[in-house]
């Protein structure tokens, strides 16, 4: 199975900038497979809630994870800076997979990517609903 490279800063839309923390390293002395998948979920939800389509505590629509994923290619560790890319990969009717990459310091080759998959449904119900339009137009700035 051939593998394809690690994503370049080019690749991505827009970033978000994050630091490690102390408690982000395990015993073997760099990042725990965990901490990324954290980093992923705390810069897609920061973006949405930054464009207005995300409200945590309120919002209508939620979006809920139904799928994962991470390639992981070199190791980060505190106290690096992580840089976070997210574009979006597929805009369906109800759910958007997002592509992530994290970047270490000011390095362009990903430490490591990944994708989520976010399904939009109704607060009450937790039945998938239609993206407004207004979320359609926005997640679509950053469409790959």
């Amino acid at each position: 199975m051939t593998r394809s490279p690690p994503p370049l800063r080019t690749d991505f839309k827009v970033f978000s900038s994050l630091q490690t923390r102390w408690a982000d390293n395990d015993v073997y002395g760099h990042m725990n497979n965990v901490v990324h998948y954290q980093l992923f979920d705390t810069t897609i939800n920061q973006w949405l809630m930054e464009k207005g389509l995300l409200d945590p505590l309120a919002g209508a629509i939620v979006g809920l994870v139904v799928e994962t994923g991470c390639r992981y290619h070199a190791e980060a560790m505190f106290p690096d800076r992580i840089t976070a890319g997210v574009s979006v990969a597929r805009l369906g009717g109800s759910s958007v997979t997002y592509a992530i990459g994290l970047f270490r310091n000011d390095e362009d080759t990903a430490f490591a990517d990944g994708r989520f998959v976010h399904v939009y449904v109704d607060r009450t119900t937790r039945r998938p609903v239609q993206l407004p339009d207004s979320w359609r137009a926005t997640l679509g700035e950053i469409a790959q």
